[in-house]
């Protein structure tokens, strides 16, 4: 798309300039007198400012819409972005719910089985102090 603004904006320099020197030699050459040659000078001079005028306001116009055209894609792209991003961290809650969900149950399992062990090795050691003091009463 560059390409072909340059290209255009090229063409467009050359044609202007190309018809500008032609006008100038072509009145050069001419035989009119002075006070028509001035004139002649004057009113072709006055047209290539009005042309260029116009291909500046057109050029002009064309900045504006790329402008807009950029400003829309680069709001449309954080759009996005805030989408995904979103998105992730609706995910990144989720897991961390879960990791924590998944700890806790653990916990809780580790806990019962430790309280069952505890007893258990109470239970084991009351049982060898009685048969310790059943050994040393005998």
């Amino acid at each position: 798309m560059r390409d072909d603004n340059g290209v255009g904006k090229g063409l467009l320099i050359g044609f202007l300039t190309g018809a500008a020197v032609g006008s100038i030699i072509a009145l050069l050459f001419a035989p009119k007198s002075g006070k028509e040659l001035r004139e002649d000078i004057k009113n072709k001079s006055q047209d290539f400012m009005d042309d260029a005028e116009q291909y500046l306001v057109s050029a002009k116009d064309k900045a504006s819409q790329l402008i807009n055209e950029g400003k829309k894609k680069s709001e449309r792209l954080v759009s996005d972005a805030k989408e995904k991003v979103d998105a992730l961290l609706g995910e990144a809650e989720k897991i961390l719910t879960d990791a924590k969900d998944k700890a806790g149950h653990a916990v809780e399992t580790g806990k019962v089985k430790v309280e069952k062990e505890g007893e258990r090795l109470k239970t084991a050691i009351k049982a060898g102090m009685d048969a310790y003091r059943s050994e040393k009463e005998v």
